[in-house]
């Protein structure tokens, strides 16, 4: 199977495709726009995932994953430049994935600190880019924008998950 960009953004005005890719000023006008693309990924997981389960999360998930995938290669072609750091609809997008199954976790860790140290766990590996996730970005057009942020997600998910099974 190639994968290749998908199509359909081709057709949008490259201000709508520039605005969703870096999520307007988030990614444009703020200093470190990965961690605050992340943290708007983080409310967008409470308000929207939250009180779906493991497979809520996936469909929804692989619905912005698709979305992402799309708007992020459309505006690497757009902006002239690969992977642009103002470009953060892939950590977005992916953050709820850090998540899957979260409510297994110990009922003794409060959910504010699961959910900060989902955060702070996909920033290490979005950052650090451990267990060949660096190799990822060589993909075609979006998909290796995003799915580098999706392993990165699932990472830091497992640590949790992980870490979960260790505690006392």
């Amino acid at each position: 199977m190639r994968l290749s960009q998908p199509q359909w953004p081709q057709n949008l005005p490259t201000r709508t495709i520039v605005n969703v890719a870096t999520l307007g000023p988030i990614g444009q006008r703020l200093r470190a726009p990965g961690t605050w693309g992340s943290g708007a990924g983080l409310l967008y997981f409470t308000v929207a995932f939250a009180g779906l389960g493991p497979l809520g999360n996936l469909a929804l998930s692989a619905l912005g994953v698709y979305l992402a995938i799309g708007f992020c290669g459309e505006a690497e072609t757009r902006l002239g430049r690969t992977d642009p750091g103002e470009v953060v609809l892939d950590e977005f997008v992916a953050i709820p994935l850090c998540f899957l199954g979260w409510q297994w976790l110990p009922a003794t860790w409060p959910n504010a600190a699961i959910f900060l140290a989902g955060f702070a766990l996909f920033r290490l590996f979005d950052i650090v880019k451990p267990f060949g996730i660096r190799r990822l970005q060589r993909l075609p057009g979006g998909w290796g924008v995003v799915v580098d942020d999706v392993v990165a997600a699932l990472a830091a998910c497992a640590t949790l998950h992980l870490a979960g099974a260790f505690w006392p």
